[in-house]
């Protein structure tokens, strides 16, 4: 058989092997830092860091990485989202190692900056890159594989820390070079599976097709579009939804952090009990992600994101009302459920805003995760602000009234969309990932010429 002739892999399943490369770094990179997140602050506490020091040491990588997003979502797109997304990993492997010979409380808050470049150039590529190689009518449901797979990992990382740390007595040197070994693995998964970035045209001629009046655009002026900074309406489409990310993700993360005292100050319950609540809503996150995002992909993204903030004002509730086992159970249950939801639609709408400009898609994403990692900030910090000036039921008082506004945004934000032509931003997005794939099939038989 002449070589020209060969069977070709299929666009899909060339597709479907990127999203699985990208999930399973999503798995072992998280199942990685895990172990970190688990171990370092108990070693920083044994270099003689204060709690107050400790807390910034683990939220300086969040801040780090929401100022330079934006910036690394610009570098991304020019260098190439393969390329970033593979140098942001083995920035984040050299974390691990650097960790291992690291002694003094400057090194460990340097080696945190550092990680949060590498989350600042990370997230964004691997968000566009899942967006590129979803698949048909499954963008959210690929974003929710993703985030599960990470949240799984998490858990998995920190009981593995746990093990580990009294296994060897508290040999911190030895775990963090058990989470050196794991960070490799991700990269040779992308390396091998993930293929080298591809013209974003055909992104922008999908959505030349979609329903949406503002995606219509005549095939002659396709490629001035591709070729164009953000629109002033994408650019609206992007503050929008910024704000909405910020809105949702604050109210959902005012209890980060604080759960485990809410539980065993105020409800009395033992750390075995809480432990056990952990267990069981982290079960509900891997059984509910995959829901929503089917979901999601399926037209119901008003309901999907609804979920988020009813989650929210449910869970206030409860601990308000029912401080005991059951109640908190619900209430964590609530939270967590709400979590599932809100991820796989939140990518899917990143997907599609991002799809408008696809030259400046991890640009467009990065400004949109923007909102999140700042609502994941301050969160915590309003609640635990309310907590110590007014007390408990004000500050979940008050996490109800904004979880209540949020979802009056949502609605807002949706029904404005649908009048301004933007119905079903997952169909138009279904729409844009079937006509990739098309285009690609069409490219075919160009080979064989």
């Amino acid at each position: 058989m002449h070589p020209d002739r060969l069977p070709q892999p299929s666009p899909r399943s060339t597709a479907n092997r990127a999203t699985i490369a990208i999930v399973a770094e999503g798995f072992l990179s998280r199942l990685s830092f895990g172990i970190i997140s688990f171990a370092l602050p108990i070693y920083a506490h044994r270099l003689g860091l204060t709690l107050f020091e400790i807390g910034v040491l683990m939220t300086l990588n969040q801040v780090v990485a929401m100022v330079l997003k934006p910036a690394m979502g610009w570098v991304a797109d020019r260098v190439g989202l393969k390329r970033s997304f593979t140098a942001s990993i083995v920035v984040r492997s050299l974390i691990a190692l650097c960790l291992v010979v690291a002694t003094s409380p400057w090194q460990l808050y340097a080696i945190k900056a550092i990680h949060g470049g590498s989350k600042a150039l990370r997230d964004p590529a691997a968000n566009a890159l899942i967006a590129e190689h979803g698949g048909k009518k499954a963008i959210a449901s690929a974003f929710a594989w993703y985030h599960t797979a990470k949240i799984a990992a998490g858990s998995m990382g920190k009981a593995i820390a746990g093990i580990l740390l009294t296994a060897t007595a508290s040999n911190f040197a030895f775990a963090f070079n058990i989470a050196f070994l794991l960070s490799l693995f991700p990269l040779y998964s992308v390396i091998r599976y993930l293929k080298p970035d591809k013209p974003r045209e055909t992104t922008a001629i999908a959505a030349s097709q979609s329903e949406s009046p503002l995606l219509s655009q005549p095939s002659d002026e396709i490629d001035e579009l591709t070729s164009l900074p953000p629109t002033g309406t994408t650019k609206s489409l992007i503050l929008s939804f910024s704000i909405l990310s910020f809105a949702i993700n604050g109210t959902a993360e005012m209890l980060r952090g604080l759960f485990p005292i809410l539980a065993t100050e105020y409800a009395g319950l033992s750390e075995a009990e809480t432990g056990l609540i952990y267990i069981v809503s982290t079960v509900i996150v891997l059984v509910s992600g995959p829901i929503f995002g089917w979901l999601a992909d399926r037209g119901r993204q008003e309901l999907v994101l609804l979920v988020r903030s009813f989650g929210n004002i449910v869970s206030s509730i409860v601990y308000i009302l029912a401080p005991n086992l059951v109640g908190f159970t619900i209430g964590k249950l609530s939270d967590d459920a709400g979590k599932g939801a809100f991820r796989p639609v939140w990518g899917a709408i990143m997907a599609q805003v991002s799809s408008y400009a696809p030259q400046h898609r991890a640009q467009t994403m990065s400004w949109m995760l923007v909102g999140e990692d700042a609502g994941a900030i301050a969160g915590p910090i309003l609640a635990g602000l309310l907590w110590s000036t007014w007390g408990l039921p004000i500050m979940l008082g008050v996490r109800v009234l904004l979880a209540i506004a949020t979802e009056a945004y949502t609605l807002y934000l949706t029904r404005s969309l649908e009048g301004a032509g933007h119905k079903n931003l997952g169909a138009s997005l279904s729409v844009s990932s079937e006509t990739n794939c098309s285009t690609e099939a069409r490219e075919l038989p160009k080979s064989k010429l």
